[in-house]
């Protein structure tokens, strides 16, 4: 009967066992203003957020605000940041998008979608990410990690994260997107994973993993 739950019910029933499980959440990226969180998430691609705490203390000494990144070459940043993977591409993206900052917007992050995406290596999720986290602006920042398990759980047909964002945004409720983002990405690392996976010893899965879901993953 769980299996036949409608997508509704089904997310009603998984936010609930997030907060449960993670009644609190915080972000992982260690950051201390809008900026510092906007290159954390930029440097987070195709990597850990371990591994970016780890070289972002030095960095953000180099180049703590915008202002100061922008005086900054390529170069000083990819000596501090290439133990991250794609760090040549990363630091050109760092150093361009400070200029433009300083630039367009005063030396401000902004604090609206279209003027974030319109950075050098800001995409979609970076935006929304900073957004959620930088401003309290609901938005549902979707990874491939969000967007493997809102499969797994029958809350998405998504073919890419940009539906899956639509779907979720419009199964849950606004109020809770900024935090259930971060539940999901905290599930999936604790119980969830994208290899290995034991869908009768997760506590999501072991009950909204359908048969069809099964079969594709397993197949």
């Amino acid at each position: 009967m769980d299996r036949l739950l409608t997508k509704k019910a089904r997310a009603r029933r998984i936010h609930q066992q997030l907060e449960e499980l993670f009644p609190t959440v915080d972000p992982a990226l260690d950051h201390s203003d809008p900026f510092t969180l906007l290159v954390a998430v930029m440097l987070s691609a195709q990597t850990t957020d371990k591994k970016v705490n780890e070289v972002t203390p030095a960095l953000f000494k180099l180049g703590p605000t915008p202002q100061e990144m922008a005086r900054r070459s390529p170069d000083e940043v990819l000596a501090i940041i290439r133990p991250l993977g794609l760090a040549p591409g990363k630091s050109r993206n760092v150093v361009a998008m400070s200029r433009l900052l300083v630039e367009r917007h005063q030396g401000q992050v902004p604090a609206n979608l279209p003027d974030l995406e319109a950075l050098p290596g800001v995409g979609h999720k970076t935006a929304s990410v900073v957004m959620a986290q930088a401003f309290d602006v609901p938005a549902f920042p979707v990874d491939t990690h969000i967007h493997r398990l809102a499969w797994r759980w029958g809350l998405s047909e998504g073919k890419n994260v940009e539906q899956t964002e639509r779907d979720l945004m419009a199964l849950f409720p606004r109020d809770s997107w900024n935090k259930l983002h971060l539940q999901i990405i905290f599930f999936g690392r604790q119980y969830c994973p994208a290899r290995s996976h034991k869908p009768d010893q997760c506590p999501i899965c072991n009950w909204a993993f359908t048969e069809k879901r099964r079969k594709e993953e397993f197949k």
